[in-house]
C-alpha cells in the first residue's frame, strides 16, 4: 500500500507545475504561438492602413520615409530596431536638442512632452499618436521575435536606470506591444510607478494575464484613453 507520494512523482509534479508558471516551457511555447497568429493576423487585416498611411507620406510637409526605427533594449539586454510609422519630422532628435529647456523637460517628465509643446510631432503624427495607429509597424518586431504581443514597454538605453533595482528581472522578459503599464495609465503614468507596474506584470504573467491585457488594450485603443 502507497502510504505518500514517491520522489519519482514528487519531481513529475514539481517539473509539471514549473511548466505552467510564468516561466515555464509550456507558457514560453504557447505565448510564442499566439505572438506570431497574432502578429500575422494583425498585419493581414490592418494592411489597408499601411497602404493609406504610406500614401500620405508622399506628399506635402510630411513627405519622407514611412516608418521610424530606433534602437531599443530587448530580452537579455540586446538591442534591436523597434519600428513605428514616423509621427515626428524627420530630424526630430536634433530638433529637440536644439532647445536645452525643452529637452530638460523632457528628460525630466520620464521621456515625454505634451503634444501641443513637443515640436517633433507632425500633424499626422498627432493623429497616428492618438489613435495609437503608430505602433502598428511593431507587429512586424513580433514577427521576428524581438518583442511579444504582451510585455513591458521597449525602453531606450537612458530610461535602464529606472530599473536599477530590478534590472536583471526586467531584461528576462520580451518587452510587448502592449502591457500591464498601457492598461493602467499609460503616458498619464510615470516613472517609478511605471517601473513598478513592469515588475508586476513580470511576476505575474500568465496566458490569462496577457489575454486580459490584449482586451483591455484594444478597449482603451477605442477610446484614445491615455494616449499622446
Amino acid at each position: 500500500m502507497n502510504h505518500g507520494t514517491s520522489k519519482k512523482e514528487f519531481k513529475i509534479l514539481d517539473e509539471n507545475l514549473s511548466n505552467t508558471s510564468n516561466g515555464g516551457k509550456v507558457y514560453k511555447i504557447s505565448k510564442r504561438v499566439i505572438d506570431i497568429s497574432g502578429a500575422l493576423i494583425g498585419l493581414i487585416i490592418t494592411f489597408p492602413i499601411f497602404l493609406l498611411i504610406s500614401l500620405l507620406y508622399l506628399f506635402g510637409a510630411n513627405r519622407g520615409p514611412v516608418f521610424f526605427s530606433q534602437p531599443r533594449v530587448g530580452k537579455d539586454g540586446e538591442m534591436f530596431k523597434m519600428y513605428k510609422f514616423r509621427s515626428m519630422v524627420i530630424n526630430a532628435e536634433q530638433v529637440l536638442k536644439d532647445n536645452p529647456v525643452l529637452y530638460q523637460k523632457y528628460l525630466n517628465n520620464s521621456y515625454k512632452l505634451e503634444p501641443e509643446e513637443d515640436p517633433r510631432i507632425t500633424k499626422i503624427g498627432g493623429f497616428l499618436r492618438k489613435s495609437s495607429l503608430d505602433e502598428l509597424p511593431q507587429l512586424i518586431n513580433v514577427l521576428k521575435g524581438d518583442m511579444s504581443l504582451v510585455g513591458p514597454r521597449p525602453v531606450i538605453e537612458e530610461e535602464l536606470k529606472e530599473y536599477s533595482d530590478r534590472l536583471k528581472d526586467f531584461l528576462t522578459v520580451k518587452p510587448g506591444v502592449t502591457g500591464y503599464w498601457q492598461i493602467c495609465g499609460r503616458s498619464d503614468v510615470g516613472y517609478p510607478e511605471r517601473a513598478d507596474l513592469e515588475y508586476y506584470y513580470i511576476d505575474n504573467r500568465s496566458l490569462k494575464f496577457d489575454l486580459k491585457i490584449l482586451i483591455n488594450t484594444i478597449s482603451l485603443v477605442i477610446t484614445s484613453k491615455g494616449a499622446y
